[in-house]
């Protein structure tokens, strides 16, 4: 489940936005049917591509959203040779010209310098050779849920759900998506100002992200990396060593790229599953969680990107920031560049370099600290400071790590412990 919200300037939420996951399981002729939309859907997309891409090249005007539906659904309805775009439901294709003209807003933006982050770049053309795909249907297209539980999409069919929960508000909308390992999920999207605040907690917590401890607190709880990706190699070796050996095209390597695929799959929902669940338990013991912005971008280009990767630290740090959002927690980044490990929490003196392999150090000042410990407190005083209304300086200026400082010693023990009440398996 993920999450979106609209907080005004007071930090009140106004309106959240949450998307719900759940399985389904279509019949064979309700498969052949969301195939048809997928294929009908990646169609509409490429020709509305195709026609913007022309006029750019022509020198003519950029084609309305308005004047791409009415030549690539209604007209191309009434043509022998897209009259098969009337077997599903319009919605469908007005979606994925939504989802065109989205993508070719973020990349205008990305031009511009409005949007912030990393460069986007212009649409591509969909293949059919993509496992994966979706289509979505709003509340134009009539899709309800029934009474037996049964979702019901229009020329589908009602398909099979298998509900984990029930939704806290009717859904807006719902994409039907097909993963690379043949899992076809239904993701809701509801919008509700219910609120769910959480009673207030008393304690904060500053975090230190790392490889081998996953998440060190500044109370002094140590969390173990899992390392999901790292224990199912050997498994993933094997399905891989096996898809290399097929023959291109055939129906064994089709077979084989599904298999490898679930195997990546598991590794993914199992990591998803831990940091959902390690997450939301520091958001309900914690008013405000304080983290350290990492440039996870950058380190996934260094030896150490299996790891990086494999940790998973922008989708942790992504679910608490919602969480927080939604439950009426404070969440805050600090700066990459401060320097919380080279920092004395106590007296406040920065040591000018520190070796990987030291995992405790001693402060001039008398302090004896843990390396990540240290590092933990630091972080939560400096986003405490952040949100100093009085605006006092609590943390010297920004000082830049050395170039060292992001990898991780090879000699440091990797423990497989975890904290405890979270499971690791």
């Amino acid at each position: 489940m993920s999450s979106r919200s609209a907080i005004n300037q007071h930090g009140t939420v106004l309106l959240v936005q949450l998307r719900y996951n759940y399985r389904v399981y279509p019949d064979t002729a309700q498969r052949e049917a969301l195939s048809r939309s997928f294929g009908c859907a990646r169609v509409v997309f490429n020709d509305g591509l195709h026609l913007r891409q022309q006029a750019r090249e022509a020198g003519e005007k950029y084609l309305s959203d308005g004047e791409l539906s009415r030549r690539l659904i209604t007209e191309a309805k009434a043509t022998e040779e897209r009259a098969w775009l009337g077997e599903v439901s319009s919605v469908v294709l007005q979606q994925a010209l939504a989802d065109l003209n989205t993508a070719y807003r973020n990349f205008f933006a990305s031009l511009t310098g409005k949007r912030k982050g990393r460069k986007v770049a212009p649409p591509r053309f969909r293949s059919r050779k993509d496992n994966r795909q979706a289509i979505r249907f709003t509340k134009n297209s009539r899709f309800r849920v029934l009474d037996n539980g049964r979702l019901r999409l229009p020329k589908i069919g009602d398909l099979d759900v298998r509900w984990s929960r029930t939704l806290p508000a009717d859904p807006s909308s719902v994409a039907i998506i097909k993963d690379a390992a043949g899992r076809y999920f239904a993701s809701f999207v509801v919008q509700t100002a219910e609120d769910e605040t959480l009673p207030e907690a008393d304690s904060e917590v500053g975090i230190d992200l790392g490889l081998t401890h996953f998440a060190v607190m500044s109370d002094g709880t140590k969390v173990a990396a899992p390392k999901f990706l790292r224990r199912a190699a050997r498994k993933l070796k094997r399905l891989q060593q096996d898809l290399s050996r097929k023959q291109r095209g055939s129906q064994n390597r089709k077979k084989a790229v599904v298999k490898v695929a679930r195997a990546h799959a598991r590794v993914a929902d199992t990591r998803r599953d831990w940091q959902h669940k390690l997450s939301t338990r520091i958001i309900r013991e914690n008013q405000a969680v304080y983290v350290e912005d990492l440039c996870v971008v950058g380190l996934g280009r260094t030896r150490l990107a299996k790891s990086v990767h494999d940790a998973g630290w922008a989708s942790f740090t992504g679910m608490l920031e919602y969480k927080a959002a939604r439950y009426g927690r404070t969440f805050a980044r600090v700066d990459r560049f401060f320097p919380s490990t080279r920092m004395c929490s106590a007296c406040g003196r920065i040591n000018e370099n520190m070796a990987l392999d030291i995992r405790a150090w001693d402060c001039p000042c008398g302090a004896a600290h843990d390396r990540d410990v240290n590092a933990a407190i630091n972080v939560k005083a400096a986003g405490q400071a952040d949100f100093n209304d009085r605006g006092a300086q609590a943390r010297p200026g920004l000082v830049p790590a050395p170039r060292g400082e992001a990898v991780t010693h090879p000699d440091v023990a990797c423990s497989t412990r975890s904290v405890e009440g979270i499971s690791v398996l």
